[in-house]
């Protein structure tokens, strides 16, 4: 069985087997549904990306939910994402820097659809290149292969940063047409699938995006940007991505060696 390092550093992402306790995950559900509709138990606002009232069939997108509801908080910070990310990274310490909590309705439609990208090409201007900043994916439902699963492609992370692709496009065989692939490389997809509790992790660099969800259930999770003491933000950023680095309220760290 290849090594979780070995893998990582081959393909740019890492499934991991189910870590976060059932419990918590039936426990941070319904504060999902809270913070969703504008509950926050700390009284602190995330930054929202959609609104009650917004379309129906878009992703909803919330960032910084963890920092509204102790609970989130908990599921995001459990130990075994640091443990994780620190055994396919070898890093000594892993801080949360962001987080997303991401509900992709059912029903098929388009909107629900996350074009191919890079997450560097968002992350450029706060993070110096070569630093070492991923994400945790862990899934809170079932992700099938019709619930709209993530889908990486293999070795993209050895391409360099190519700028190309965009997240919110929806039209996903336009943002493919967009990226040129270096000579000697392929491209091929391999989609995540989730059971809930489990996690996938991707480098920076990896493409990867997802289509529209066909299932009948909603798919939702959290994705986790983590860094490793291996970063360094871009000098005389100020965005508070950087400035909150200080801040164990909204930049924990969850693992140190």
């Amino acid at each position: 069985m290849t090594q979780p390092s070995v893998q990582y550093a081959r393909d740019g992402f890492f499934v991991s087997p189910p870590v976060i306790p059932r419990d918590l995950i039936e426990r941070v559900q319904p504060h999902i549904e809270a913070v969703m509709y504008g509950q926050y138990e700390t009284g602190r606002e995330p930054i929202r990306r959609w609104n009650p009232g917004d379309s129906s069939t878009a992703i909803r997108k919330i960032n910084e939910v963890h920092v509204s509801d102790k609970t989130i908080l908990e599921f995001v910070t459990h130990p075994e994402i640091g443990r994780w990310a620190a055994r396919i990274t070898g890093a000594k310490a892993i801080q949360l820097w962001a987080t997303q909590m991401l509900y992709k309705p059912p029903g098929g439609n388009a909107s629900g659809t996350v074009g191919w990208h890079q997450d560097f090409q968002y992350w450029s201007k706060i993070w110096s290149a070569n630093s070492e900043v991923f994400t945790a994916w862990v899934a809170v439902s079932d992700v099938k292969e019709e619930s709209g699963p993530m889908v990486f492609v293999p070795g993209s992370h050895h391409w360099g940063l190519l700028n190309a692709g965009d997240f919110f496009d929806h039209d996903r065989d336009r943002t493919r047409s967009e990226i040129r692939v270096p000579l000697g490389r392929q491209w091929a997809e391999t989609a995540a699938i989730l059971p809930p509790g489990s996690m996938s992790f991707h480098h920076c660099l990896t493409y990867h995006g997802s289509g529209p969800n066909r299932s009948l259930s909603p798919r939702i999770s959290f994705a986790i940007h983590l860094r490793t003491e291996k970063s360094k933000p871009v000098e005389g950023s100020t965005d508070h991505y950087i400035t909150d680095l200080g801040d164990p309220e909204k930049a924990p760290v969850i693992y140190r060696a």
